[in-house]
């Protein structure tokens, strides 16, 4: 039996709260079990919510118990490594956590089991070999500018990167995963489990001796990723390669390169783009300003999660409309995916406010200092959250060039705010220029959208008669 969330209410809640939740509860209810495209992408999209809703609490948890076990200088520490190594992670895969999305449904929809099988295999085994290209060099990179890099950041840094080629096999069957609407399986490893398991795996090292700094920290994630990525390799790809095990691989890998580096530099310029602020306090500040800055962006994180949500259930949506050639029913989709993300973003934008301090007091001493860029912040993810997953309707409409554009643009005028600001204001500077950067994305996108597919794809707009 289907879950009903209208039956829920009338079981569960008093009866004036009942009768005020049931017409959304319905609402709710048609939206996730309608027949056409938007009923697979609400059910993604609203189990991809909860899973990260589940995932900010345990990330929460884990992140406060980790900046008191190890204190703020070297949680600081650990944070840098680890966002750095999640950010190679994702550039690693050279655009095919995506491009699989994007060809995966077509290739289903067509019958073309050979070019799907070979997708799937190819997609793989470079993501593994670039990631350990990746992981090399890095090191090498480390070894040649030791002597200019802090002594406390040499070790970590090392040891992250024998994660690096398991982070980006993890995003890369998570796009596996995303593109056959497994949303369990698409969110759980990355955002339950890893976790999880780093926190587990930290406290069994702490209690057996170890000291509860970066490196013990870093060790646990080393275990925790590795585990996490081969239990998921072992039921993404068995699930991925059931009807097509017998085919006989095609590699069209010209056709899925050609594809693949505009995604590759548009992710990964999204990708820094995103991490660019935490980056930014490592590279000008001590560890102990990286580490607070840190817990304010995993506060804010329950805004952001809504974003990240959607769009993890409507891109191969867009890919399916797009492929069927079905341009009014695409725009009306793309608007309703817009206010998917806007409306719970403002929700959870007031709920951030409001206890945002006693929030960060959780972490230790200190670290309510950032607190007031919670505002700031707030204002700018509801302000990008506007135009919803506009940049995942340019990719699966074949405009991921212009994508590519846009976060280079976004991340220059990033990059150049943190600098003209950061050794003036310090973290409101950070602040500030994350705000500003936010704004000219959303600008951008939203111009873009329009021009290219002629759809307004911004929260509160009217849409255009011939999208209606």
């Amino acid at each position: 039996m289907r879950f009903s969330a209208a039956i829920a209410a009338e079981r569960f809640l008093p009866g004036r709260l009942a009768a005020l939740a049931r017409p959304w509860a319905q609402r709710l209810d048609a939206l996730v079990s309608t027949p056409d495209a938007r009923g697979p992408a609400g059910r993604m999209s609203l189990i991809a919510f909860a899973l990260r809703l589940v995932n900010a609490v345990i990330a929460f948890v884990s992140q406060v118990l980790l900046a008191r076990y190890m204190g703020g200088f070297e949680y600081g520490i650990f944070v840098l490594v680890w966002v750095t190594m999640v950010i190679l992670g994702n550039i690693a895969c050279l655009g095919f956590h995506t491009t699989v999305i994007r060809f995966i449904p077509e290739y289903e929809a067509k019958g073309r089991f050979s070019e799907l099988r070979g997708i799937l295999l190819a997609s793989r085994r470079l993501v593994l070999l670039s990631s350990t290209a990746f992981a090399l060099i890095g090191a090498l990179g480390i070894w040649l500018f030791e002597p200019a890099i802090e002594s406390y950041y040499v070790v970590p840094f090392y040891l992250g990167l024998v994660c690096l080629p398991m982070i980006a096999l993890g995003d890369q069957l998570q796009g596996v995963a995303r593109a056959h609407s497994w949303a369990i399986w698409a969110m759980a490893p990355a955002y339950l489990v890893r976790p999880t398991l780093i926190l587990l795996f930290l406290w069994g090292l702490h209690v057996t001796g170890y000291e509860p700094d970066a490196t013990t920290a870093v060790l646990a994630a080393i275990l925790a990723t590795y585990i996490t990525t081969i239990l998921q390799l072992a039921s993404t790809s068995a699930g991925a390669e059931a009807r097509v095990r017998q085919a006989k691989p095609e590699y069209r890998l010209r056709e899925w390169i050609a594809v693949s580096i505009p995604i590759f530099l548009a992710d990964g310029f999204f990708f820094l783009l995103t991490n660019a602020d935490v980056l930014m306090v490592g590279y000008f500040m001590q560890p102990t300003d990286v580490a607070v800055y840190y817990a304010t962006v995993k506060t804010l994180a329950l805004v952001h999660f809504v974003y990240f949500a959607v769009k993890t259930g409507v891109a191969q949506r867009y890919a399916a409309y797009l492929h069927g050639d079905h341009s009014k029913e695409l725009a009306r989709f793309a608007r309703e995916t817009v206010y998917w993300t806007f409306w719970p973003a403002i929700l959870m934008g007031l709920v951030v406010l409001a206890l945002g301090k006693p929030i960060l007091m959780l972490f230790g001493p200190g670290f309510d200092a950032g607190y007031p860029l919670l505002f700031l912040l707030v204002a700018a993810v509801v302000l990008r959250s506007a135009v919803g997953p506009a940049e995942s309707l340019l990719t699966m409409s074949g405009h991921q060039n212009i994508c590519v554009v846009i976060y280079g643009v976004t991340l220059a005028v990033n990059i150049a705010l943190n600098f003209a600001l950061i050794p003036a204001l310090g973290l409101w500077g950070v602040a500030i220029a994350t705000a500003l950067a936010m704004a000219v994305e959303t600008a951008l996108l939203a111009i873009t959208v329009w021009r290219k597919l002629g759809i307004v794809m911004v929260a509160l707009l009217p849409a255009p008669k011939e999208a209606a």
